[in-house]
C-alpha cells in the first residue's frame, strides 16, 4: 500500500493548483484523475475560458504556474462595459479606477491546466496519476484508504475533493447540497467580429438571459458566453450558422460590427450547487466540488482557485504546528472562511441574475436608473473595481499584492 500526506481526487485547475501551493511544505501529495494528462494546445481556441481576476494571478505566479503559459494566448483586459439591451442603462469599468495595468487576464483553460500540469511533473513531492479511476474510498478516523480500479491501494491522512460539480468524493463523504436549476443553459464559442475588441470584456443584459463577449489573443477574436432561458437556448441551437450568426450581432447591439462563428457551439447546463457542508474527519471540498455559480460575472475559477491557495495555506499552517491537518477542529477555519466567501458571490450572482431579468419596463427603468447613478459615483466605481480584480476582502497569502512581485 502506498503510503501519502494528501490525496487530490482530482486534476483540473483547482486540484493542481493546491498540490503546487504544498509543492514546498514538505508533505508527501498524489493527485489522481480518471482523465487523460491535458495535451498541448491546437492551432485553435479551445471553448473553456476563464476570465483570472489579478488575485488569481498572483496564486500561479506564486506556485510557479505563470512562465509555463502560452503567452501568446493569454490576453489582458484593461476595460469592462456592462449594459442593458434597449436601454439606457451602462457601467463602464477602468483598470485606471483599481490602480494596475489591467483588471485580469483571459485564457483558455486547457492553457492554465497544462503549465500547472507540467510544473507538478517536476516537482519532488508530488506524484501525478491519470487515466486512474477510485474503484472505493474509505473514511477512518486516523487515515483514508483508496482502491483503484487497476487494483492499486492507497492510504492517506487527508482526501481533497477537488473533482467537480458531480464530485465522487463529495457523494462517498455524504455531504448534503443546496441546489437550484436556474433553468437557463450557458452557450459558448469563438466569434469573429468585423471590429477589434481593443482589449475590452464586455457584457449585455438580454431579458432572457446575459451574453459575454470576451476578448482572445487576436484582435478580432473573442469568447462568448451566452446564458439563456432553456426555450431560448434550445431555439438558437437549432439555427442555422448563418441565423445564429444574425441572431449574436443582433443581440449585442452590433457593438463589434458583423459576429462570425469560427468553432463549434456548444452548450451547458447552469446549475447552482453548494454543499452544506465542505469537510469531515479525513475528507474535504473545493472549488466546484463545493460550490458552482451563475457564469454572468464568471467568478467561478476564481472561488475555486483562492479555495486551493486557502486550503493550502490551513494545510501547512497546522502541520507546521505539528497539528493533525486531517482533522475536522484544524480544517474549520478554512470551511468558515471559504463558506462566507462563495455565499456572498452565489447571493451576488443571484440578485444581479432576478435584477435583470425579464423586459417589464418598471424594471428596465429602475436597472437604468441605477446604473447611470452607479457609472457617475467615482468611489462606487472604485470599490467594485478592486472586488473585480479580487483585491478586496479577505486573501490568502498566496493571493496577495507584494511589492517586490509586480504583475506581468
Amino acid at each position: 500500500m502506498d503510503n501519502y500526506d494528501v490525496v487530490i481526487v482530482g486534476a483540473g485547475m483547482v486540484g493542481l493548483t493546491l498540490a503546487l501551493a504544498l509543492q514546498n511544505s514538505g508533505l508527501n501529495i498524489v493527485v489522481i484523475d480518471k482523465g487523460s494528462a491535458p495535451q498541448s494546445l491546437g492551432p485553435e481556441p479551445e471553448l473553456q475560458v476563464s476570465a483570472l481576476t489579478l488575485a488569481s494571478i498572483n496564486i500561479i505566479k506564486n506556485i510557479e504556474g505563470w512562465d509555463g503559459l502560452d503567452h501568446s494566448r493569454v490576453t489582458p483586459y484593461t476595460d469592462m462595459q456592462v449594459w442593458d439591451q434597449d436601454s439606457f442603462a451602462q457601467i463602464d469599468f477602468s483598470h485606471k479606477q483599481g490602480g494596475h495595468a489591467c483588471l485580469g487576464y483571459l485564457l483558455e483553460n486547457q492553457n492554465l491546466r497544462l503549465s500547472l500540469w507540467r510544473r507538478a511533473e517536476q516537482a519532488a513531492n508530488i506524484r501525478l496519476l491519470s487515466e486512474q479511476a477510485i474503484k472505493t474510498l474509505g473514511f477512518g478516523q486516523t487515515e483514508c484508504f483508496i482502491t483503484l480500479e487497476n487494483g492499486s491501494n492507497l492510504s492517506t491522512r487527508l482526501v481533497v475533493g477537488a473533482d467537480g460539480p458531480e464530485s465522487m468524493v463529495k457523494r462517498q463523504a455524504n455531504f448534503a447540497q443546496t441546489f437550484w436549476d436556474y433553468d437557463q443553459h450557458g452557450i459558448v464559442a469563438t466569434i469573429k467580429t468585423d471590429l477589434p475588441h481593443q482589449g475590452v470584456a464586455q457584457q449585455v443584459f438580454t431579458p432572457y438571459g446575459p451574453l459575454a463577449f470576451l476578448p482572445l489573443w487576436q484582435d478580432n477574436l473573442c469568447s462568448i458566453v451566452w446564458s439563456q432561458d432553456t426555450d431560448k437556448s434550445d431555439a438558437l441551437m437549432g439555427l442555422s450558422k448563418e441565423q445564429f450568426e444574425k441572431s449574436l450581432t443582433v443581440a449585442f447591439d452590433g457593438r463589434l460590427g458583423r459576429c462570425e462563428l469560427v468553432s463549434p457551439v456548444k452548450r451547458y447546463p447552469l446549475k447552482m450547487r453548494y454543499a452544506r457542508q465542505w469537510l469531515d474527519e479525513r475528507v474535504v471540498l473545493v472549488g466546484d466540488a463545493a460550490h458552482t455559480i451563475h457564469p454572468l460575472a464568471g467568478q467561478g475559477a476564481n472561488l475555486g482557485l483562492v479555495d486551493a491557495a486557502a486550503l493550502a495555506e490551513q494545510i501547512i499552517s497546522c502541520h507546521t504546528k505539528g497539528k493533525d491537518f486531517g482533522m475536522v477542529r484544524h480544517l474549520r477555519p478554512y470551511e468558515r472562511w471559504r463558506k462566507t466567501e462563495a455565499v456572498k458571490m452565489i447571493a451576488l450572482m443571484q440578485g444581479f441574475k432576478a435584477l435583470f431579468a425579464g423586459n417589464v419596463l418598471p424594471k428596465k427603468f429602475i436597472r437604468g436608473a441605477g446604473l447611470a447613478a452607479m457609472n457617475r459615483l467615482g468611489m462606487t466605481k472604485q470599490a467594485m473595481v478592486k472586488q473585480m480584480i479580487g483585491v478586496d476582502g479577505e486573501l490568502p497569502k498566496l493571493a496577495k499584492f507584494s511589492k517586490d512581485k509586480a504583475l506581468p
